[in-house]
């Protein structure tokens, strides 16, 4: 369990906070690059670590991120007209540049000195692997480029980006994808249940065996620049272990450890909004091959990571309709009742409260990856405090990595597994595919 202090720490990430400051130093994801596809067309709003921006795109095509209050009387620029290269505040027609330059201010003197001198705050900002990043933090500490996920490295065809809103803290989310051993219930259809008749379960029969026959497996850490590496060991019917393997990096980026060999990897980003909600950045990749149709499909109407989402990126199984729970079903056919593996997730991490009180808990060693996370990202928001700048921020070429799983003879160590697995010790990925330039 953590302290009251360390609780609060970890979870409340506004400005001035440790973690708060943390988070501002690493790149972060604001939209959705669809989400400001046109030029000239509507600005969004973009709520995270406790600040409100807009984020829109301009008569020729640049990307901008401004502060959402107008710096005159305060009016919010999302309400604001896209028009000739700049957002137009409708209240006095203040007009911003994508770089916060006003432009033009038609109730101010054109000698007085504010024509010159007036600015909004305004903030860097790209897009790369279809999804708009921006950095708040100090910009003496801005890095060069966003984490280099593999993600972002493959072309369109070969992934498949979305967002869904999380109604809950954002370290119970990243808590959840590190605890592999709930996948033995959480995710699994009754004992009595053929796996065929679960859509959120694992596609091969072997794997769903030993995930339902396992609930306690053995886990083996890595500590790297960027995070760490987690294996979850089970133990396998045929003299085997059936390894579940997970990458977390700095400061919220975590994976889907099921993927095999030629498979699509699953990923995804967390984004405080407040302390009280997330955005949960979702990606689907295959870097040997375009995504199916029925893979984009699946995606879209809910699967894997990916929740079944309504308006606004809201998922329809939310907090607000108990997650469409039916109990006919939880009592005949799946542990929870509750229809998609993301529905799942989503479910029971916002059931612990909208920030779960960690002096309560009781881990056992299956939590071992839990404390691991804790431990590290709280030694670096209390080194950032002191003084110590994160380094990885910017070492993001090796945030190129990836997820997966992998069957081996029980005596082979972890560090085996991962270069029989991904050819690498830390499962990194040579850069042989080149990134896209950055659109800004």
């Amino acid at each position: 369990m953590l302290s009251a202090a360390d609780n609060e720490l970890l979870t409340r990430t506004d400005r001035e906070t440790p973690m708060g400051e943390y988070f501002r130093r690493f790149w972060q994801p604001v939209a959705l690059g669809r989400e400001v596809a046109e030029p000239d067309g509507p600005p969004v709003r973009v709520d995270i670590l406790g600040d409100q921006f807009v984020a829109f795109r301009d008569t020729e095509g640049r990307l901008g991120l401004l502060d959402a209050r107008c710096p005159h009387r305060g009016a919010d620029l999302f309400f604001g007209r896209n028009e000739d290269c700049g957002l137009r505040c409708v209240y006095h027609g203040w007009k911003f540049a994508v770089d916060g330059t006003a432009v033009e201010l038609p109730n101010v003197p054109a000698d007085a000195p504010m024509q010159s001198t007036m600015q909004t705050g305004s903030y860097p900002v790209c897009e790369r692997g279809e999804v708009v990043w921006a950095y708040l933090g100090p910009p003496e500490r801005q890095p060069d480029r966003p984490p280099a996920l593999e993600f972002t490295a493959v072309g369109d065809e070969n992934r498949y980006v979305t967002k869904q809103l999380i109604d809950c803290n954002w370290a119970q989310v990243m808590e959840g994808d590190l605890d592999t051993s709930h996948f033995s219930f959480l995710h699994m259809p009754a004992p009595s249940v053929p796996s065929n008749e679960n859509p959120s379960a694992p596609a091969d029969e072997k794997r769903l065996r030993m995930i339902r026959q396992d609930p306690m497996p053995g886990f083996t850490i890595k500590d790297h620049e960027v995070g760490f590496i987690v294996g979850g060991a089970r133990l396998s019917d045929d003299d085997q272990h059936y390894w579940r393997i997970t990458q977390y990096l700095f400061p919220s980026h975590g994976t889907g450890p099921s993927t095999m060999p030629g498979e699509t990897y699953l990923g995804f980003t967390i984004v405080p909004i407040t302390d009280e909600a997330c955005w949960m950045f979702t990606y689907a990749w295959n870097p040997e091959r375009p995504l199916t149709d029925a893979e984009r499909t699946g995606y879209a109407s809910g699967h894997a990571v990916f929740a079944a989402l309504g308006p606004d990126f809201r998922p329809l199984a939310n907090r607000s309709n108990d997650f469409l729970i039916d109990r006919d079903a939880q009592k005949h056919h799946t542990f929870t009742g509750v229809k998609g593996l993301a529905e799942q997730d989503a479910m029971i991490q916002q059931s612990q409260g909208f920030i779960v009180d960690r002096t309560k808990e009781n881990l056992t060693r299956t939590d071992a990856a839990i404390v691991r996370f804790r431990r590290r990202i709280l030694d670096e928001a209390r080194a950032l405090a002191e003084g110590t700048e994160p380094t990885a921020a910017h070492n993001t070429a090796i945030y190129r990595t990836r997820p997966g799983s992998w069957f081996t003879g029980r005596d082979v160590e972890f560090d085996d597994v991962l270069v029989e697995r991904f050819g690498d010790p830390h499962g990194r990925v040579a850069a042989t595919t080149p990134v896209g330039e950055d659109r800004t």
